[in-house]
């Protein structure tokens, strides 16, 4: 005779490790960039100022060309391809 007790829990243990190991192997996550976001003079509504390793937040802040910053992880772009110079769209 079967012990039913312990065939069900043996059959939950096996689907909880069948749900962690797809938890697992779920594909990597996008590619994240620190992004630069404030406000300025010009444009006191907080906007994208730059990408965190281009520009320098704490000299715009110190100087008061921007306040307001933060930091922000966002997604990486995708390159595309840029215009060309006769104003034609891309191929």
């Amino acid at each position: 005779m079967s012990k039913g007790y312990a065939e069900g829990s043996a059959l939950e243990e096996r689907l909880a490790d069948f749900e962690r190991a797809q938890r697992q192997t779920r594909a990597p996550d996008a590619s994240v960039r620190l992004a630069v976001f404030g406000s300025t003079a010009d444009e006191p509504e907080r906007h994208f100022l730059g990408w965190a390793d281009e520009v320098d937040a704490d000299a715009m802040f110190a100087t008061g060309a921007a306040y307001g910053i933060k930091l922000r992880r966002v997604p990486a772009p995708k390159r595309r391809a840029a215009p060309r110079r006769d104003g034609a769209a891309p191929r």
